[in-house]
């Protein structure tokens, strides 16, 4: 089904990156993947995208928000998408050694032994813990956040125009 308008562009986008983050921490919790510091940040986004999107647009469906806020609700999950989808394009460029990472997460740990081991575990950014057709996580996650950050975008602008 083709969202109609803005309320149901913002709940298909938080929709959208609900299953994002269910399937991330699905990786995490299940598949034994523990995520790097890189990939926390494209999160972030997610979580906001749900709540504006989600919550915003059940809040708008059921009369408690006024209509008018529908396009900006929906314009705003659709940048919180958007953005998710340029932090992963530039982790997965930093695990393709196409440019520099943050030093906080890639290259080599600093180790301190001795007696009592207080070295946290460090998950490399620059080593993709998982590919799938040579793409890793932060891939699809650009993929799939692009896609339908453009796909909203494309609706929000045809929304009200006769086709």
């Amino acid at each position: 089904m083709i969202p109609r308008n803005s309320t149901h562009i913002a709940l298909m986008l938080g929709t959208v990156s609900l299953v994002l983050i269910l399937g991330a921490l699905g990786f995490e919790y299940i598949g034994g993947y523990p995520p790097c510091e890189m990939c926390m940040w494209q999160r972030y986004p997610h979580f906001a995208a749900i709540v504006v999107g989600l919550g915003g647009g059940l809040l708008l469906q059921y009369g408690v928000l006024p209509a008018n806020l529908a396009k900006p609700i929906a314009i705003l999950t659709a940048l919180l998408v958007a953005i998710t989808g340029v932090i992963g394009i530039y982790h997965a460029g930093v695990e393709w050694k196409m440019w520099a990472g943050p030093a906080a997460c890639t290259g080599t740990a600093f180790q301190i032994t001795g007696k009592l081991d207080l070295n946290a575990h460090v998950v490399s950014c620059d080593h993709a813990a998982w590919r799938l057709f040579g793409i890793s996580m932060a891939g699809y996650n650009a993929l799939i956040s692009l896609g339908f950050a453009i796909a909203g975008f494309t609706m929000l602008s045809r929304e009200g125009k006769k086709a």
